[in-house]
């Protein structure tokens, strides 16, 4: 059932879904904790690189983490939550996306928002390799995308030592959520770094693979819709930007989910529209609770304590009998 209300606050000078995003981004400030590196290699001869912070104890549950676009496993919001959860005696797996970590993954193919295979693979190289009885899953923006269409694709089949989920600030109706981004004050603010990351990106590769890859199909590309139908789409076997929001957007998963799991979207969020909110869902589900607190901005919920709202509220739903 939905949460109708939520607890969090931002102090008063946190003003603003803008000013909830992007300061939070700038001061956010962690150790990089998760410093065991190991490479998993994947069936299709790419790899993954993983970063672990694991204690040595056999009892110690496993939470994996799982970040948003343009990040990797070493960003400031990962880090904070690694080092709340090993201190409250969760073992850490964080994960950088193909192409995120700092070697560039050897096909042509890239990470996207729908790549649960990826995700998939992580998961189970954990089950195999980590004593844990129970793994839990948090994941931000595009990774909390990842784990609601992984939890519900994989429900009739999910792992029982699989626990719980939280994901924050998910854009779980893709092609809603580029359409708020294709604003012009969105455009200049976030959408330009985005996509001038993604192009350099497109660049490096295209130097790996001359003949499969031509970063002149680019130019002048300014919106996702651009750059996911010139290169997202042909390059990961779509049609077109509209079939790959599609077929990768996680709001027509979320009734299949079978474990409890968590989706906090701030109303001020502005990467998000109005079918990222999915109330309904929540309402018909025994497993999916939806929060939506009226601040927050995206994957930001400033505050003044030591432990973050994010964290706090990870801590509060994972720990729940």
């Amino acid at each position: 059932m939905p949460f109708s209300e939520s607890l969090y606050q931002p102090p008063w000078y946190f003003f603003g879904g803008h000013f909830q995003t992007i300061a939070p981004a700038l001061t956010r400030k962690a150790l990089h904790l998760t410093d065991e590196e190991e490479r998993l290699e994947l069936a299709d001869g790419d790899f993954l690189d993983l970063q672990w912070h694991r204690q040595d104890s056999p009892d110690r549950p496993l939470v994996i983490l799982c970040h948003g676009l343009e990040a990797n496993a070493g960003a400031s919001y990962i880090q904070e939550m690694a080092a709340a959860l090993s201190a409250k005696g969760w073992d850490v797996l964080a994960w950088s996306y193909r192409g995120c970590s700092d070697e560039m993954n050897r096909l042509p193919r890239f990470y996207h928002s729908g790549a649960t295979e990826d995700l998939a693979a992580v998961v189970e190289h954990a089950l195999l390799t980590h004593q844990a009885n129970r793994i839990d899953l948090v994941g931000f923006s595009l990774g909390g995308n990842l784990i609601l269409k992984y939890l519900g694709e994989q429900a009739e089949k999910i792992s029982p030592r699989l626990g719980r989920a939280v994901t924050f600030s998910v854009p779980c109706d893709l092609a809603c959520s580029s359409q708020a981004l294709d604003t012009a004050f969105n455009r200049a603010i976030y959408m330009r770094r985005f996509i001038k990351s993604l192009t350099q990106k497109v660049f490096q590769k295209h130097a790996l693979f001359p003949d499969q890859l031509d970063p002149s199909n680019l130019k002048g590309a300014r919106t996702f819709r651009q750059f996911d139908d010139r290169f997202t789409a042909p390059l990961h076997g779509f049609t077109s930007a509209q079939d790959y929001w599609e077929r990768s957007s996680s709001r027509p998963f979320l009734p299949k989910i079978k474990i409890p799991t968590l989706l906090v979207n701030a109303l001020n969020d502005p990467f998000l529209g109005s079918q990222c909110y999915p109330e309904s869902e929540a309402r018909a589900s025994e497993f999916f609770t939806f929060e939506a607190p009226a601040q927050g901005g995206h994957v930001g919920f400033p505050g003044i304590e030591k432990l973050s709202w994010m964290v706090k509220r990870t801590l509060q739903f994972l720990n729940q009998s």
